[in-house]
């Protein structure tokens, strides 16, 4: 068991991967800070938000399986194929999804305010998760992040 955990431990590509991703997290936590003036732990591992942690994650781990395995083998292939399907989602079903629940949030939100019930009597909500996908602006952060740290590693 060791040694299995030994090999990931070792694994260019995972290193290459996970560095990636913690450097975006940092990255959004940062920039978040600046922009809202507070520090919430939440963005290091939070999804949503600049650069794309997903994004930087998949383009690294395609660019280290590239790096060594060659851009002609069928790692390499996956690697991409799974990169592209990744960066599609996030701006596509995952943005939308985030939008759809800003959308639920205020109309709860502004239903609540005008109902004349007793607080118990009101069925709990809990707020939905509105930062789950990303802009494309967003994803290009991430693409930029998952090829830096790869070219320097």
């Amino acid at each position: 068991m060791s040694e299995v955990f030994t090999g990931i431990i070792n694994n260019y590509i995972i290193q290459v991967a996970a560095l990636s991703w913690l450097t975006a997290q940092v990255l959004k936590t940062i920039i978040n800070m600046a922009i809202t003036k507070q520090f919430k732990a939440e963005r290091l591992v939070g999804a949503g938000g600049m650069p794309s942690s997903h994004t930087a994650l998949v383009v690294s781990a395609a660019i280290a399986t590239a790096k060594q395995c060659g851009t002609s083998s069928p790692e390499f292939a996956l690697a991409a194929m799974f990169a592209a399907v990744v960066m599609y989602d996030a701006m596509g079903v995952r943005y939308a999804a985030g939008e759809q629940a800003k959308v639920i949030n205020q109309l709860v939100d502004e239903w609540l305010d005008t109902v004349k019930f007793d607080q118990e009597k009101i069925p709990h909500f809990k707020e939905l998760k509105e930062m789950l996908g990303h802009t494309p602006i967003e994803v290009i952060g991430g693409i930029i992040v998952g090829v830096v740290i790869s070219l320097i590693i």
